[in-house]
């Protein structure tokens, strides 16, 4: 809609098309906007895809690496912890069952990394996306 109006320009076509009574247009994939459009920033939902995505599906406290992991709160529920980015990190199934109810200090288990909220970086592509269009990655700055 943007491109049509003439708000946005098309950078890069995208696969097929879309039609319209007045006719069909191609499906952009990338656009350009004319001019900046300032939008408030609004923080990240904390989902357990993006707590996997923050953690790189990554087992914060042996390090092995899967599709098969949990979430766990470092500080129990139990002792209050709470929901939040920082007190819940992405665990694999015998972790998650040995550490238990405990804190990571009485499990003898310590985090990996400390975990944090993401930052705020003014757009934000999940990973699953890049796969599905690789036409975006050269658009995108090179993550770490």
């Amino acid at each position: 809609m943007l491109v049509l109006i003439g708000k946005a320009e098309v950078v890069e076509n995208g696969r097929g098309y879309f039609f319209a009574s007045s006719g069909s247009y191609e499906i952009p994939s990338v656009i350009r906007l004319v001019y900046l459009v300032r939008k408030q920033a609004h923080p990240r939902k904390m989902t357990k895809l993006e707590i996997f995505n923050r953690d790189k599906y990554t087992c914060q406290y042996c390090g092995r690496e899967g599709r098969e992991l949990t979430l766990d709160h470092v500080m129990p529920r139990r002792l209050n912890g709470q929901h939040t980015w920082e007190n819940i990190v992405a665990a694999c199934i015998p972790c998650n069952r040995k550490k238990a109810g405990r804190t990571p200090a009485e499990a003898g288990m310590p985090l990996l990394r400390t975990p944090r909220a993401p930052g705020n970086i003014g757009f934000y592509v999940p990973l699953q996306y890049l796969s599905a269009r690789s036409e975006w990655e050269k658009y995108l700055p090179h993550r770490r």
